[in-house]
């Protein structure tokens, strides 16, 4: 019997796993949430609830604080070498202050959101979000863990940035 053959006839075996759907709603296929093999895997389910959006047991507070610190650290060194007067000496205070501006105005925006009484996330295949983003006051201790985080993500940037040359010189690079 020819390769081709014997998939021809696996197709009407029901018990053949490659007859089985890869996509299908795990629950209501009108919320339009499919599990797929890439969103139902263990990996990416695992990376997904190790994020600080998602991880259980730390507060509304940390979790502003942890994504804040990771945004304002990596805002600084675009708007430092990307912006008009990029060849002048105070780049990387213009960079830093852009940073800030930045973390600023999405603090205002994630305020914003809280103020308008959002509903409760909903839990996916993949997340489970937190109790603490059911309420506003959540959402609230999140801006300001957000604020502060940003504020010293962009601080330590802009540190090192400013004392870059020292770095090269102590490690002989």
């Amino acid at each position: 019997m020819v390769f081709v053959e014997r998939i021809e006839q696996s197709n009407d075996n029901p018990s053949d796993p490659r007859n089985r759907e890869v996509v299908h709603p795990p629950i209501d296929p009108q919320i339009g949430n499919l599990a797929t093999p890439i969103n139902s895997s263990p990996l990416a389910r695992s990376l997904i609830n190790n994020l600080s959006a998602y991880r259980s047991g730390i507060s509304a507070q940390r979790r502003g604080l942890e994504v804040g610190l990771a945004h304002g650290y990596w805002l600084v060194g675009p708007f430092a070498y990307l912006n008009p007067l990029r060849h002048t000496e105070f780049t990387d205070v213009i960079g830093l202050a852009s940073a800030i501006g930045m973390i600023i105005i999405s603090t205002l925006a994630i305020l914003l959101y809280a103020a308008s009484n959002p509903p409760r996330p909903v839990a996916t295949i993949t997340a489970n979000p937190p109790e603490a983003f059911n309420s506003p006051k959540g959402w609230n201790e999140y801006a300001k863990g957000f604020l502060i985080g940003g504020v010293a993500g962009a601080a330590i940037a802009y540190v090192l940035i400013t004392n870059l040359g020292s770095f090269k010189a102590l490690f002989n690079l």
